[in-house]
């Protein structure tokens, strides 16, 4: 029993473990506020496009059943919303990211000292003419 705890207090305390606990918290704090996004401000948006319909209350009565395929509707929307503003938040900090990696190499470019690059060429001039001969 000993074993088993120390080999799973082992995996529990890996850093991909941890990580992922970590985005699972931040993932469900971003899908709340995406959520919000799409139900008070994107959905009655597109309400008005269409006349003030709501997706929601959306009915076909079929021989004294209701189905309510307007909340199927507005599912699939909210899906969309979601997966576009997960793609343009990824993609920002893409950006970001690569940008700060460019800013790193213009800073790292190592400067050649003028004794260096005399040393260079006299090398390879040298190298060129045992080439030649």
């Amino acid at each position: 029993m000993r074993k088993f705890w120390n080999e799973f207090k082992a995996f529990a305390m890996k850093g991909n473990v941890l990580d992922l606990a970590v985005a699972v918290v931040i993932g469900t704090a971003f899908s709340a506020i995406v959520n919000s996004l799409v139900a008070n401000i994107i959905t009655p948006l597109v309400g008005i496009l269409f006349n003030g319909v709501d997706f929601k209350n959306e009915v076909w009565l079929v021989r004294g059943v209701e189905i309510q395929y307007g909340i199927f509707l507005q599912s699939v929307f909210d899906f969309f919303v979601i997966a576009l503003s997960i793609f343009i938040f990824i993609r920002l900090l893409g950006k970001l990211k690569y940008k700060k990696k460019e800013e790193e190499k213009v800073e790292e470019a190592p400067k050649v000292d003028p004794q260096e690059r005399l040393l260079t060429e006299i090398r390879d001039i040298l190298l060129e003419q045992n080439k030649n001969s």
